[in-house]
C-alpha cells in the first residue's frame, strides 16, 4: 500500500506531475480536510482499470456498506470525488484499489 501525494493549487497555478498508482492505495484523513479531494486517474494501459474507493460506512444491518466501482478505460481519464465520510476513523485513511496497475496514473487535488 502506497499513501498518494497530493498535488495542491495555488492562486499562481501550480504543475503537476501525475504519478504511478499501485494495486492499493491510501490517502490520509489530513490530506481530505473536511472538504475531501478529486482524485483523476489516467489509464494510459491497454485494458480497462476498475477503481474502488472504500467506503467506511455501515448498512442499518451493520455491514459494511457496498463500493461502486468505477472504471477508467484504456486511453481516458476520469475524476473521482473523494469524500471525508470515506475515511476508515480505525485507521484514518481511504484505500483506493486497481484493476491493474500498467500505465495508470493519478493527480490527487484536495479541494480547498
Amino acid at each position: 500500500m502506497a499513501a498518494l501525494t497530493p498535488t495542491r493549487p495555488t492562486a499562481a497555478g501550480v504543475a503537476w506531475s501525475p504519478q504511478a498508482v499501485s494495486s492499493s492505495d491510501t490517502i490520509s484523513s489530513s490530506v481530505l480536510g473536511s472538504r475531501g479531494a478529486i482524485l483523476v486517474v489516467t489509464n494510459g494501459g491497454g485494458s480497462d482499470d476498475s477503481v474502488e474507493v472504500s467506503d467506511s460506512g455501515l448498512t442499518p444491518a451493520g455491514n459494511p456498506a457496498d463500493t461502486t466501482p468505477v472504471t477508467v478505460a484504456a486511453g481516458t481519464s476520469v475524476a473521482i470525488r473523494i469524500s471525508p465520510r470515506a475515511v476508515d476513523p480505525s485507521t484514518g485513511v481511504v484505500t483506493v484499489t486497481h484493476s491493474q496497475t500498467s500505465d495508470v496514473t493519478y493527480v490527487l487535488v484536495p479541494v480547498e
